[in-house]
């Protein structure tokens, strides 16, 4: 995973995208220390905020159209969402709607929850709207988080 990470990091804002469209997606990945270190090593913030959102937005994206699927056995086999979260997200989902995109970012959860908001069929655009602004935040804090160190 080391290597792969100093690839990602070779590869600045490309990797960026890469690192974030899988930490976005349900594969467990970190794309935080990633911007951080990329910020660290003097790479646009700007830029990487909107690498590592367009990049994390269309992971998530990929979560609720495999969840508009459908296919509950998918869902559990290949995409490693637990039941238990699921459901949860689900009802989350059922009180709040396309809304709850806005917290996508949360790790692990955030996937559980956009297959949940594509299993609903809830309203794409507004709800691409609030993954987008949950997703822009998060990393906008990340960047202003790694500042405060250097």
């Amino acid at each position: 995973m080391d290597a792969f990470f100093q690839l990602l990091s070779e590869w600045g804002y490309g990797g960026m995208f890469i690192a974030a469209f899988l930490a976005g997606s349900v594969l467990p990945f970190n794309s935080e220390t990633l911007m951080a270190a990329l910020y660290l090593a003097k790479l646009n913030p700007w830029g990487l905020i909107f690498w590592g959102t367009l990049g994390n937005v269309l992971g998530s994206v990929f979560n609720y159209y495999i969840g508009r699927l459908g296919k509950m056995e998918w869902i559990e086999r290949w995409l490693k969402v637990k039941p238990e979260k699921l459901q949860k997200a689900q009802r989350w989902v059922a009180k709040y709607g396309a809304w709850m995109g806005l917290l996508a970012w949360i790790p692990l959860l955030g996937s559980a929850i956009t297959v949940a908001l594509g299993l609903m069929r809830s309203n794409a655009p507004l709800t691409f709207t609030a993954i987008t602004i949950g997703k822009l935040v998060r990393y906008i804090l990340v960047i202003y988080g790694t500042s405060l160190f250097v």
